[in-house]
């Protein structure tokens, strides 16, 4: 039987005595390890990088950066990965002091091959238990979405989450409504060093502007009629962890350079309060709009668009990877019903597959209620499968539809109040009800439309 490859563990050794660091280099990959030197302190920080290496060996006494000050600034970065620290003997208290900057253990100079590999083999051990209990917590939190893919274009997207999740970056996660951008979101969050602190999503569209602020960043006592009490917003709620701002691109322009701010400076002013407040978290982006479009419209800062956008991940629609759907399917009939083994035909699977999916794993997942609920035996059918939706239509045959029924424009003048009215109404119409659809067909935000709908009375399936 073929055993499984392990990867060796890469190691990061930094020493400046040539002779000592040869000796060491030889004896870790002989033993197995995979390692890279570095001659100076300088060096070893501009090689560092949590995404490369497992452990990281320094000498203490180096001209310029000295160990202590790689050991800080290691330990600052990417706490998760153990240092260890070489130093002379009888040179106890500089020891004791990297001890306490957070060193694993200190290996004393001059040392033999067996004791070097004791302590790079415990500091890994150590490592590898730590990272079990943490994910082990994570996910008994219930944060982590299952993402199912095969296609190269979502493992591309679940490849650049990894890599960036070890990282302090602030990330804007693009994609049409429905993709999966949360589910990326919560991914780089349980990856990251963050992962065992909280994991706090807003959706911006949802609250209305006027309490936005207060959400966000919390009010002081008597801020405001009925703020009776202090209330900490949700960046204080994700102190340590990350913070989730969905539908960034309808933040209100004067709340956009408060954001800005916090970005900036790491402090969030309450309102009402009277000083600010330092605050420590993450923060995650995503919007399924065009930021570029909304900077030359007037309605989004582009010092803050540049300020979120340090790393872009885009997730494609399903319409670009129709290989995921069939693993979609057979995890989503698992899911809504575990119990029954329904099973779906090849004729069915073809037909899901061919479809267009404008509500993209959203819609899917809907449709597989739809087959549970609606499947009389142990086998969908075609029958079984909901009718191709109006939205599904692109947005130039959806446009000419709407073209096609509008009237035209009477000589003595009309109503824009009423012409607004039919304009929602029949893009409500156009959209099976569907608020949120509705809102990027009309490209206005979320709470906005709901604004007009309870204004003008209008009902969802008007």
């Amino acid at each position: 039987m073929r055993g499984i490859a392990v990867t060796p563990k890469r190691i990061l050794f930094i020493d400046d005595d040539r002779a000592g660091r040869e000796v060491a280099l030889f004896n870790l990959r002989k033993a197995g390890y995979k390692v890279e030197a570095a001659s100076d302190g300088t060096e070893g920080l501009a090689s560092f990088s949590p995404e490369k290496f497992d452990l990281v060996i320094t000498d203490l006494k180096m001209p310029g950066v000295s160990g202590i000050e790689v050991l800080r600034r290691i330990r600052k970065q990417s706490p998760g990965i153990p240092v260890l620290v070489i130093t002379a003997f009888g040179n106890v208290e500089t020891a004791v002091e990297a001890m306490k900057e957070g060193a694993y253990d200190f290996i004393g100079k001059p040392f033999h091959r067996g004791q070097l590999l004791l302590s790079v083999e415990k500091a890994l051990e150590r490592q590898r238990l730590t990272s079990e209990v943490r994910d082990l917590r994570v996910r008994a939190s219930g944060v982590e979405r299952d993402i199912v893919s095969v296609s190269p274009a979502m493992e591309r997207v679940l490849e650049m989450a990894d890599r960036v999740a070890k990282t302090d970056a602030t990330v804007l996660i693009t994609g049409e409504s429905g993709t999966g951008k949360e589910a990326v979101a919560r991914r780089v969050h349980v990856r990251s060093p963050r992962a065992e602190k909280a994991f706090v999503a807003v959706n911006c569209a949802a609250i209305p502007s006027e309490l936005l602020e207060s959400e966000l960043f919390g009010h002081a006592r008597g801020a405001f009629t009925g703020a009776v009490r202090d209330r900490p917003g949700r960046f204080r709620q994700a102190g340590g962890g990350t913070l989730f701002l969905d539908e960034i691109g309808e933040i209100p322009l004067p709340l956009q350079a408060k954001l800005l701010r916090v970005l900036q400076e790491k402090v969030v002013d309450e309102v009402g309060g009277d000083k600010p407040i330092s605050v420590d978290v993450r923060i995650l982006v995503a919007t399924n709009r065009d930021l570029l479009e909304r900077i030359r419209e007037g309605t989004f800062r582009e010092d803050l668009y540049y300020r979120l956008n340090v790393v872009e991940i885009r997730v494609p629609p399903l319409r670009e990877r129709p290989e995921d759907i069939p693993p979609l399917v057979e995890h989503f009939m698992r899911e809504i019903s575990p119990d029954r083994g329904i099973s779906v035909p090849t004729g069915v699977m073809e037909a899901l597959t061919t479809r267009p999916w404008p509500g993209n794993v959203r819609e899917l997942k809907n449709a597989c209620e739809r087959m549970v609920i609606l499947c009389r035996g142990e086998e969908v059918s075609v029958e079984d499968l909901p009718p191709v939706p109006a939205e599904s239509r692109s947005d130039d045959q959806a446009g000419e539809m709407l073209a096609e029924e509008w009237p035209p424009l009477p000589p003595g003048g009309l109503s824009l109040v009423d012409l607004e009215r039919k304009v929602i109404e029949r893009a409500l119409r156009l959209k099976g009800g569907n608020i949120t659809q509705a809102a990027v067909y009309l490209n206005v935000p979320r709470h906005i439309l709901v604004y007009r709908i309870e204004k003008y009375g209008i009902r969802r399936d008007a």
